[in-house]
């Protein structure tokens, strides 16, 4: 068994699982449950993004636990950005130091998903319920939304267009890298069927 270590870390990304859950707003909303599975842990991401953008409040990444052997993550935590508290910090002789703005309000909700034998992504614990107003962002109510949240979901929208723009490139690169190596193994078998002609030439000469 591998041990284990904690690390924090925090991204985001969509994919196609996103229509498999409902993607479009017309459509049901599906909630996350226990025992429920996902192909990669981008996917799980992009699902409670999308759950979370849906129902009204911004996703945040937040811990996850690695191997100690080779660091491969093994479980990782997605929640609320409003998860936490903002902590006063004292001055050098006992002030306290104004804290800057802050949205955390110590929301418990989130998921956590582990990597399973077989590659899959399960959803091992799920916290529904937010502590605070859930601002769904529509037309009607995106003026409500403060201003942080606001810039988080802009930003976290530009980061999935980013990402599926790379996936893009990737797909199209691994194409490219398998057509150079399926060359590459017809002038290796050209040359291998020369080199024995060449041999069996030899071979009658002599």
């Amino acid at each position: 068994m591998n041990s284990e270590t904690f690390v924090d870390e925090g991204s985001g990304m969509e994919s196609s699982i996103v229509a498999e859950f409902g993607g479009s707003e017309g459509d049901a909303l599906i909630e996350p449950y226990e025992g429920l599975e996902f192909d990669s842990e981008d996917h799980a991401k992009a699902f409670y993004d999308e759950y979370a953008r849906r129902l009204g409040f911004v996703m945040r990444v937040m811990s996850c636990r690695r191997s100690e052997v080779d660091g491969r993550i093994l479980s990782r935590r997605l929640g609320c950005n409003k998860e936490g508290h903002c902590v006063s910090i004292r001055g050098k002789f006992g002030t306290v130091r104004k804290p800057r703005t802050s949205n955390r309000e110590g929301c418990k909700a989130m998921i956590l998903i582990k990597i399973e034998k077989s590659g899959k992504w399960i959803v091992r614990k799920y916290v529904r319920d937010h502590n605070h107003p859930l601002v769904v962002s529509s037309r009607e109510s995106r003026h409500t939304m403060d201003e942080k949240d606001k810039q988080i979901q802009e930003l976290t929208a530009e980061l999935r267009r980013k990402k599926r723009l790379c996936a893009t490139y990737r797909e199209q690169m691994l194409a490219f890298i398998k057509d150079v190596e399926e060359h590459g193994d017809q002038l290796s078998t050209k040359v291998q069927l020369v080199v024995n002609s060449m041999r069996e030439v030899e071979s009658e000469e002599s």
